[in-house]
């Protein structure tokens, strides 16, 4: 036997900040009403590895952004 599994509407305002991260890069790309409608498995690999790698983009820019304020606080 298989399960099925029931999908669930997503609460975007309970997300995480890397998790609405995720949900922000992909209506950048246009892609937030498939993802909704059909979930992330609906996504080719090329579509969610171009999520994931700006994802990991903005992470790194906002982490040294953070760097630069922490070495700015000090000086």
């Amino acid at each position: 036997m298989t399960k099925v599994k029931t999908k669930k509407k997503v609460d975007l305002t309970k997300l995480g900040p890397d998790e609405l991260l995720k949900y922000e890069v992909a209506a950048e790309l246009g892609f937030f009403d498939q993802v909704m409608k059909n979930g992330w498995q609906s996504l080719t690999a090329k579509e969610t590895g171009r999520i994931g790698g700006l994802v990991a983009k903005k992470k790194r820019m906002r982490d040294k952004d953070k760097n630069q304020e922490k070495i700015s606080n000090c000086l």
